[in-house]
């Protein structure tokens, strides 16, 4: 039996093959709310076969979205929105997912394809984005606010509340956003986070906030429900948050009832020197899950049935999220099915499409 296709259950969540697709901004909401464009980018994942359907990075509040554009799940009304979108992607055998986010500092920008820059305070669509450290991304951007104990109750608050609406939704899994460069993930690196109260120096301390969020948000979620952290693994910048780093963060996210560590890297400074290249994430995977104990996700340049077979059946991960090769091809599951001789079930829409088989050589 493939690797790739052997159900994975976690807690009451049974998905049904461990092709998960990557959460992955479309900068296509209005006031975060999801738009027919989410319904039919998430949909035609969910027929094309993933097991787990993520939706991208969600604000749990206004000033938390990366962009005017992302989706935002912070009142009812967000909630009410996305329900017809979990309601159709669990009818097509899917999961529906969503990632609970906060930009932190790099928040307030334009869509990619209007040049992804700091939305000035002039332009009414900005906001001053919020972070450990009055630190900005960018050396020339306006230093975004550092939050006091105040803002941190805030955003605690928030997680919460998120997690509670992605519930009402109709969701059966939330993935809490600690990596990329965004707020969580601030607060972990010495790169980002200089606070001097309980909050920043040594990892304990920069790890207390980001714990803190994850064990409020698994106090909100039902106990049947798994929930994901997506993590920046490495910095990979001199002075900043190591593998090593991580698997003690992992092993603390586990004890805090995280059932699946999602294993990226990068983000959170400009000047990083990623060596990327096939898999070139997944030996973060494989340390993490064997180190910390806890089930993992690769991610990164997974682009091949036999490449996700193998990181699966070596047991370098527990599942494998894919992004742009499920945007090149919605039905990649179903594909990677046939080319490792798996029989799975099509949607019966589209079954006289299916490619016949060879008859059996003689």
């Amino acid at each position: 039996m493939s690797s790739l296709f052997t159900p994975l259950t976690q807690r009451a969540v049974t998905f049904r093959n461990r092709v998960f697709v990557s959460p992955m901004c479309q900068y296509s909401s209005v006031d975060g709310l999801p738009t027919d464009w989410h319904l039919v980018h998430l949909g035609s994942r969910a027929v094309g076969g993933a097991g787990l359907v993520m939706v991208e990075a969600t604000g749990v509040s206004p000033e938390g979205r990366i962009s005017p554009g992302d989706s935002g799940l912070w009142s009812d009304a967000h909630a009410t929105a996305f329900a017809p979108i979990t309601a159709f992607l669990t009818g097509q055998g899917s999961v529906p997912g969503i990632q609970l986010a906060h930009a932190g500092r790099k928040a307030s920008t334009e869509a990619p394809w209007d040049g992804g820059g700091l939305i000035p305070l002039t332009d009414s669509r900005g906001w001053t984005p919020l972070a450990p450290s009055a630190i900005p991304f960018h050396d020339d951007d306006p230093a975004p606010h550092a939050l006091d104990a105040r803002g941190l109750d805030e955003v605690e608050a928030q997680f919460v509340r998120g997690a509670r609406l992605a519930l009402a939704a109709g969701f059966r899994v939330i993935e809490i956003h600690m990596a990329h460069g965004y707020l969580l993930n601030e607060f972990l690196s010495p790169l980002s986070n200089q606070r001097t109260d309980e909050y920043g120096g040594d990892r304990e301390g920069r790890m207390r906030f980001p714990l803190r969020v994850t064990r409020a948000a698994r106090a909100a979620w039902p106990d049947d429900l798994p929930l994901f952290v997506r993590i920046s693994a490495s910095d990979w910048a001199e002075g900043g948050w190591t593998i090593d780093d991580s698997v003690d963060l992992a092993r603390r996210l586990k004890a805090e009832g995280v059932d699946l560590v999602d294993c990226s890297s990068g983000g959170l400074v400009p000047h990083a020197k990623i060596a990327t290249g096939p898999g070139y994430q997944v030996p973060f995977a494989r340390r993490v899950r064997a180190e910390a104990g806890v089930a993992t996700g690769a991610v990164g340049l997974i682009t091949e049935p036999a490449q996700a077979e193998e990181i699966l059946a070596s047991g370098a991960a527990d599942a494998v999220f894919l992004a742009r090769r499920l945007l090149s091809d919605p039905y990649w599951p179903l594909h990677a099915a046939e080319a490792l001789g798996v029989e799975v079930a099509w949607p019966r829409q589209y079954r006289r499409a299916r490619p016949v088989p060879a008859p059996a050589a003689r």
